[in-house]
């Protein structure tokens, strides 16, 4: 279960929460420019753009779950259960193993406009990254300052959508989530007007009367149109610190503490951490579910031209600032 979101002010920002009942060894990482990939498909690639991101490393391979790269183009892994469908390798495409898509992506291009041109002859496959780390179902949010879009690849083959609203979360299809935008209309920021008659003198007698209606539980469908709402209505002021501050409330609606979700194995699903990614800035803001101080790594602090990977640990100890 997760949540990501793209967001502008004066810059431009993009990052989720992830949700899981487990944690992965996850990481800030930065992969530096010509970074060396060797692909499943039995090709090289060098990056020739460096990346910054949250990240598991398993013998020097990076294995992002979000990131951002130098030139501003963000990119979001998230759990896409019974829908996704990666096949055997296709001649004549760009076989990809989805552990592979984010570095190809972000390490190649620059802009959505970029990437386009190349996605339809992509062929996502179903080659694990190691037996100790099996495929796992995902979809992807790929953002820049001037769009965004969904690749899901299902059983009809590799769809691209583009995504109006910057948001996506998990099951079910991201065409059902924009469908299902059209029940909420209604939901408005503003207090109401009476339209159920004219007859009835009904009024407000309480502050947000008008999101009576904005779905509060932690499902996919709930958490996509609560984060769009949040974001399209967000009031905030452009500073970095007015920005960053502004997109972890959003991220907050729709945050799950640990002991509400429990999943089927009796384990707890909770927001493991929050990303806040200045893509047009290279800086990699993040607290977890422990210490929710933010914290945040800068891409241009880094050797992006050296030959080995930067990777900081997260701090998990509350920082607690006391004042007397």
């Amino acid at each position: 279960m997760c949540t990501c979101i793209s967001f502008k002010t004066k810059d431009f920002y993009f990052g989720r929460n992830l949700d899981l009942e487990y944690r992965f060894g996850e990481k800030i990482v930065i992969t530096p420019q010509n970074y060396e990939f060797f692909l499943r498909n039995k090709t090289k690639m060098k990056t020739k753009y460096a990346i910054i991101g949250m990240a598991t490393v398993v013998d020097n391979y990076p294995l992002y779950a979000d990131a951002t790269n130098e030139k501003g183009l963000c990119m979001a892994g998230l759990y896409f259960p019974g829908n996704a469908v990666y096949y055997k390798e296709k001649e004549g495409y760009m076989n990809i193993a989805s552990f592979e898509l984010i570095p190809w992506c972000l390490g190649n291009f620059a802009s959505i406009r970029e990437l386009k041109q190349k996605l339809e002859k992509i062929n996502i496959t179903d080659q694990a990254f190691s037996e100790e780390l099996p495929v796992t179902d995902l979809h992807w949010m790929v953002s820049d300052e001037k769009e965004s879009i969904v690749l899901e690849q299902t059983k009809d083959g590799l769809k691209i959508y583009h995504n109006p609203y910057g948001v996506l979360t998990n099951n079910p299809t991201f065409d059902y989530h924009d469908m299902n935008m059209n029940n909420y209309m209604h939901i408005s920021a503003q207090q109401p007007t009476n339209a159920f008659s004219k007859q009835i003198p009904l009024q407000s007698y309480g502050q947000g009367m008008g999101m009576i209606g904005l779905p509060g539980d932690v499902t996919p469908t709930a958490r996509f149109v609560r984060a769009a709402f949040y974001k399209f209505n967000s009031i905030t002021d452009e500073d970095e610190e007015s920005s960053i501050s502004q997109f972890f409330h959003i991220l907050d609606s729709v945050s799950m503490i640990k002991g509400s979700v429990i999943t089927k194995e009796n384990k707890y699903d909770m927001t493991t951490y929050s990303s806040c990614i200045n893509a047009s800035k290279g800086i990699y803001y993040f607290k977890t579910y422990y210490n929710n101080q933010i914290q945040a790594v800068t891409l241009k602090k880094s050797n992006i031209h050296g030959d080995r990977l930067d990777i900081y640990e997260l701090p998990e100890k509350q920082n607690i600032q006391y004042l007397n």
